[in-house]
């Protein structure tokens, strides 16, 4: 459905580099339409380079109401808000920014609840299991975080950047002390361990393994982690929602995996987008 814009329409936007394979428009404007809400949200490919420009170009906007974030502005994009939700402010990321009734910009992430609702949903709960954990960048910081607090056992951690697997890792021991660790080396985590998460001649124990990285955006991309590797009956998730089928997911199925699709996790971002940007309150004024 196109939305009906006049002169009074409210703009959200989304913002990425690259832009074109978010989901967000398609799911967010047709429920600003059943609520009947004069919004619209648009794409914005907003380039690393001038993203501090563009952020700021829109936050000067009168009638932007907020915006949505995707890769790879998670990060950086709190520099840009006022203030920060706890959730937010623990993982050290945003995923959305709302515009308060005073000009303030408060931002929150819902990328790390909305993976784990989605896969509650389709009967992986992570409660008590080993979850291997790829990716610290923006999305993975929100993932991690909200799979500590729904009571993963352990949360191993891996990421290219040790610097910044290290970092995230010492950020939520200071509240998990006994339940997270960052994989030992670049690859996998290596060396049986008391916790149980161990290579065994290449085989990691994990319940779960899940990709936070991009990789697999691109049709050339290498695979984030092998799913050889893990052991049978392991779980492996991806919150890439284009493809759908991304080439891990498709190894992980022709391995005998079990698989879980990215459009979980924003499908489950939905009502908590709802929420934090007010728009049943936003029905009733319209």
């Amino acid at each position: 459905m196109t939305p009906h814009i006049t002169g009074t329409t409210r703009l959200l936007v989304v913002l990425g580099d690259p832009v074109t394979q978010v989901r967000a428009p398609s799911l967010v404007n047709p429920l600003l339409a059943r609520l009947g809400v004069d919004a619209v949200l648009v794409p914005v490919h907003a380039p690393a380079a001038r993203l501090g420009t563009i952020v700021r170009g829109l936050r000067a906007m009168g009638n932007l109401d907020g915006m949505l974030v995707t890769v790879p502005h998670k990060i950086a994009v709190c520099a840009y808000a006022d203030e920060l939700s706890p959730a937010a402010r623990l993982a050290g990321c945003v995923n959305a920014l709302r515009r308060e009734p005073d000009g303030r910009w408060r931002g929150d992430n819902f990328d790390g609840a909305g993976f784990v609702r989605g896969l509650t949903a389709a009967g992986h709960d992570p409660s008590g299991r080993r979850v291997l954990l790829v990716g610290a960048g923006g999305a993975g910081r929100a993932v991690a975080v909200a799979l500590l607090e729904a009571g993963a056992a352990r949360l191993t951690v891996r990421d290219v950047d040790a610097g910044r697997c290290a970092e995230l890792v010492d950020r939520l021991r200071a509240v998990w002390p006994d339940r997270i660790e960052a994989a030992l080396d670049g690859e996998r985590p290596a060396g049986k361990r008391p916790d149980g998460v161990h290579v065994d001649g290449g085989q990691v124990d994990a319940d779960i393994a899940v990709n936070a990285t991009p990789l697999g955006m691109r049709p050339d991309d290498p695979l984030p982690l092998r799913p050889g590797s893990l052991r049978p009956g392991t779980v492996v998730a991806d919150i890439i929602m284009r493809p759908r089928r991304t080439p891990l997911l498709a190894a992980a199925e022709a391995a005998g995996h079990p698989v879980h699709h990215g459009g979980h996790m924003l499908d489950h971002q939905l009502d908590l987008y709802r929420r934090f940007f007010r728009l049943d309150e936003r029905k009733a004024d319209t």
